[in-house]
């Protein structure tokens, strides 16, 4: 996991996780401080759980940066970036996985609301992608984790048009990027499928008892087995270009 620098002190690898005051990104973010990475938490309007999880990684005795950004903002991607390199000097993993969820009846659905979902998951995970492989190339070195989504696969739910449409345009991200910049830096995907977080926890009870009826394994997932996938496709050196789902055995919503 980590390095030896110049001098001959130990240097710990650095992750870059979005959205990781919460949900996935939280529990991945803590994840990687478990295994002895420096943390950078980006978050955008949730202050609070960033703080939260910076204090609760100090007993890993790893370096954090907590960096407030707006990945679908060119500027404030760029801002964040150059103080995370004048931190920690380099960025060996990023973690995309912030995003938005606007889900509404499909014939109801407003241009603003599905322009905003496509504005914050996919050109937000392309600014991020774009930017910090140009700093990946120029170290040598990198490794990438895009958070789509079974929906970009075959679960599909119209009143999720917006968020089903960019999480498919992760993946074609994930394509591009991982045969533009290979063999110096690795990009995969990862695609959860039903996950406990706060964005399912006001679930309808009699859908969701329907939906987990399609999952083999009979119930939602937790953050830290997506968390422990994410970790596992980041390090294992011989996987890349790969589209990986983490869904219990789902039957899916063909």
């Amino acid at each position: 996991i980590s390095s030896l620098n110049g001098s001959g002190t130990m240097q710990r690898k650095v992750v870059l996780v979005t959205g990781a005051s919460r949900g996935i990104g939280y529990e991945t973010a803590k994840y990687f401080a478990k295994k002895n990475y420096d943390v950078v938490i980006c978050y955008n309007t949730n202050y609070e759980g960033a703080k939260k999880l910076q204090e609760e990684i100090k007993e890993y005795e790893v370096k954090s940066l907590i960096c407030k950004c707006d990945i679908s903002n060119i500027a404030s991607v760029k801002e964040v970036l150059h103080e995370v390199l004048n931190t920690f000097k380099k960025i060996d993993v990023l973690i995309n996985n912030a995003s938005i969820s606007l889900d509404d009846d499909l014939e109801n659905l407003s241009l603003e609301d599905f322009k905003k979902v496509i504005d914050v998951n996919l050109v937000g995970t392309f600014i991020m992608l774009q930017n910090v492989c140009k700093i990946m190339r120029h170290q040598g070195f990198g490794s990438v984790v895009n958070i789509s989504s079974t929906n970009a696969l075959d679960t599909y739910y119209p009143e999720s048009v917006s968020y089903d449409a960019s999480k498919a345009g992760v993946i074609s991200l994930t394509h591009n990027f991982a045969k533009y910049y290979a063999p110096y830096i690795r990009v995969n995907a990862i695609c959860p499928g039903w996950i406990d977080t706060d964005m399912n926890k006001n679930l309808d009870e009699t859908f969701k008892q329907n939906e987990i009826d399609k999952i083999m394994l009979k119930r939602f997932g937790m953050t830290k087995e997506v968390a422990e996938a994410i970790y596992f496709v980041s390090n294992n050196t011989y996987i890349n270009n790969e589209i990986i789902r983490v869904d219990g055995g789902s039957y899916g919503n063909r």
